[in-house]
């Protein structure tokens, strides 16, 4: 699943997030769209489990902070 997330002042780096995610999820990619404004995180994990993570940063992220991206999976590996 992928995931957007508007930043915020108190927004960690791309980075800090990564490291908290490896826990949950070690394959979880995070990085910034073009704009700078939106962190993307791609991960199976569920977005209450997700914003958990964030929060575990010190990052303050609310629910409707979050938008989930419908999925783009074609089901050819069967995953």
């Amino acid at each position: 699943m992928e995931f957007h997330i508007a930043l915020t002042d108190a927004s960690p780096r791309p980075e800090v997030v990564q490291d908290a995610m490896f826990d949950i999820d070690p394959s979880a990619l995070v990085d910034l769209d073009m704009s700078g404004l939106v962190m993307r995180i791609s991960s199976w994990v569920p977005v209450k489990d997700l914003i958990g993570v964030l929060r575990q940063t010190g990052w303050t992220v609310e629910p409707e902070q979050v938008v989930q991206l419908p999925s783009i999976c074609c089901g050819g590996c069967s995953g």
